[in-house]
């Protein structure tokens, strides 16, 4: 795995942030795309948009790997709900 940043005020794609890879970096659209680097049965997205009215919707996708990452799924989905509220309200404020 590539590690780090080329720059620390700027995200490109091609970047990582902590255990994401920067898929897309995109301020005009308003739009930032994470890849999931660390090690899940599947594949983990994480998006963040800026729409027209200035509100920041955060979108997780998981694409599960077989039964062992739907059970992975079902067993952290409680938790999901206090990460992702957490983590969204770190960004806003």
């Amino acid at each position: 795995m590539r590690r780090g940043r080329r720059s620390d005020t700027d995200i490109s794609a091609g970047d990582a942030l902590d255990f994401w890879r920067v898929l897309v970096a995109n301020k005009e659209e308003k739009r930032l795309l994470l890849y999931a680097e660390m090690k899940l049965p599947g594949e983990a997205w994480l998006e963040f948009n800026i729409n027209e009215k200035n509100i920041l919707t955060q979108t997780a996708t998981f694409r599960p790997l077989g039964v062992s990452g739907r059970i992975y799924w079902y067993c952290v989905l409680p938790f999901h709900a206090f990460i992702f509220e957490g983590m969204i309200n770190n960004i806003v404020s």
